[in-house]
């Protein structure tokens, strides 16, 4: 199970994560999310371990914007969460294996689920992406705390891995353990582990870390 901590942007907060060791870690690029990195610090994200994976969230962003804070950030993933196409995941795709020398950078495709959510959509973007990223539909792309009903992943098929989000808390996060889906690679953990948006709560975090690591 990988862990994914997203909605950093704090330097002492960082620090403090990279010492439970998390898979990926997460930093928003969209400026109208409450945990928006405006200017994260790019000499302390450069020298994260190489075992902790740097990810920018953006929501409809333009193509050049994402390369520009790829190769800022050095970032090893980029996360969409807004109603970026096919046609627009191949393109990034195609631009930063052209820009990008010597390093892959994998795409996670994020989509909100309800109840009336068509999982037949995602065939198109399975050869454009590398994981999908489901979350609860809202209307401000992510980061609402809101849980959706995890038995609506009994419809999709793969085979794409996927990371569960949406509302991951202390005290749902047990749960995860008797949902047995071979395709679930990772779990996002986000707004219930904060002290406030964009501040993660370590305490928190850390039993969860030894939760689902067990």
């Amino acid at each position: 199970m990988k862990i994914k901590v997203c909605g950093m942007r704090d330097s002492e907060n960082i620090i403090r994560l990279t010492e439970l060791k998390p898979d990926y870690m997460g930093l928003i690029f969209y400026p109208r999310s409450s945990r928006y990195a405006e200017s994260p610090d790019a000499q302390l994200l450069v020298t994260l371990p190489d075992s902790i994976k740097l990810v920018g969230v953006f929501v409809d962003a333009t193509i050049q914007e994402i390369v520009k804070k790829v190769k800022e950030f050095r970032l090893d993933a980029v996360q969409l969460h807004g109603s970026e196409s096919v046609a627009y995941c191949s393109e990034l795709r195609k631009s930063l294996t052209e820009t990008i020398n010597g390093r892959q950078v994998e795409i996670f495709k994020a989509f909100g689920l309800s109840a009336d959510f068509n999982f037949e959509i995602l065939n198109d973007y399975m050869p454009v992406c590398d994981f999908f990223l489901f979350d609860t539909k809202t209307s401000s792309h992510g980061g609402s705390g809101i849980v959706f009903d995890w038995e609506l992943l009994a419809k999709y098929s793969g085979p794409k891995p996927y990371f569960l989000s949406g509302g991951l808390s202390p005290e749902n996060i047990s749960g995860i353990s008797k949902f047995a889906d071979k395709y679930l690679y990772g779990v996002d953990l986000n707004s219930k582990f904060e002290i406030e948006p964009g501040l993660k709560n370590i305490d928190s975090l850390k039993q969860a870390f030894t939760l689902l690591r067990n």
